[in-house]
């Protein structure tokens, strides 16, 4: 373990991509713990505030990313300067992240349906930077024989192959298959095997004249929309917590 260790992770330089993936899925855990807390009135947590104005989390992500960003390019790759900047990098991205939803939106929709989008965000983002640490491709080990080559020559088609499923599975509409076919085998064939959803890039793009799959893709979408919604949106809940009611005054932006 410790030679796989030093082979892969320290001497590539992949230590620090390491530490900011770690810190960025613990930041964004922690935070996403304390704002729930503080929406319940528990701990002794509570908003930070300055001339009442509330100051969102996302100021000091942005920070934080600025720092470690900066300190990240100053520094050697095998220094503590490189991974110092890492986490406090991974950390900022984390708070960034989890308020992704505002930026996008430019309004405070943490607890709203919009809000979701953050934790999406999120899991493709920790993803991706996860099959980059996962040392499939050969860049900087030294010394690969032909069988680990050919093993990480195999891996890396397997996921090339896996995001492009996951490309025309997100254009049929489909973000969350699409989000988990990039780190799960198979998962992206199906949706982009399967019909698309109506109003998607690809349904508008190839079911245009064609009325009997426009029918069939409304059809599938209703059914499917109506067995799992009551599921999804108890894995939402207890992942992001759950939305605020939407005032009736207010339009469903959805």
């Amino acid at each position: 373990m410790g030679h796989w260790w030093v082979r892969n992770i320290v001497e590539p330089g992949k230590l620090p991509l390491l530490l900011a993936l770690a810190a960025f899925v613990l930041t964004f855990v922690v935070t996403r713990v304390i704002t729930r807390l503080i929406r319940a009135g528990r701990g002794p947590f509570g908003n930070v505030k300055a001339g009442g104005l509330h100051i969102h989390h996302v100021v000091p992500g942005v920070v934080l990313t600025v720092v470690g960003g900066f300190g990240a390019v100053a520094s050697d790759r095998h220094g503590v300067g490189a991974a110092v900047s890492a986490v406090l990098f991974g950390m900022g991205a984390g708070l960034v992240l989890d308020e992704f939803a505002l930026i996008l939106h430019l309004d405070d929709v943490y607890w709203t349906e919009d809000g979701r989008k953050s934790v999406e965000v999120v899991a493709l983002t920790a993803a991706l930077v996860g099959l980059l640490l996962a040392g499939f491709a050969p860049f900087g080990v030294n010394d690969l024989t032909q069988q680990e080559l050919a093993d990480r020559g195999t891996a890396l088609t397997s996921i090339a192959a896996n995001f492009v499923f996951s490309l025309i599975a997100l254009s049929k509409g489909k973000a969350r298959i699409a989000v988990f076919g990039v780190i799960v085998p198979l998962v992206g064939l199906v949706g982009a095997l399967r019909l698309a959803r109506p109003g998607s890039a690809w349904a508008r793009r190839f079911y245009g004249s064609r009325p009997r799959a426009r029918a069939r893709a409304a059809l599938r979408a209703y059914r499917h929309d109506r067995r799992w919604a009551r599921p999804r949106r108890a894995v939402q809940d207890w992942i992001g917590g759950k939305p605020d009611p939407r005032p009736a005054h207010l339009p469903d932006h959805r």
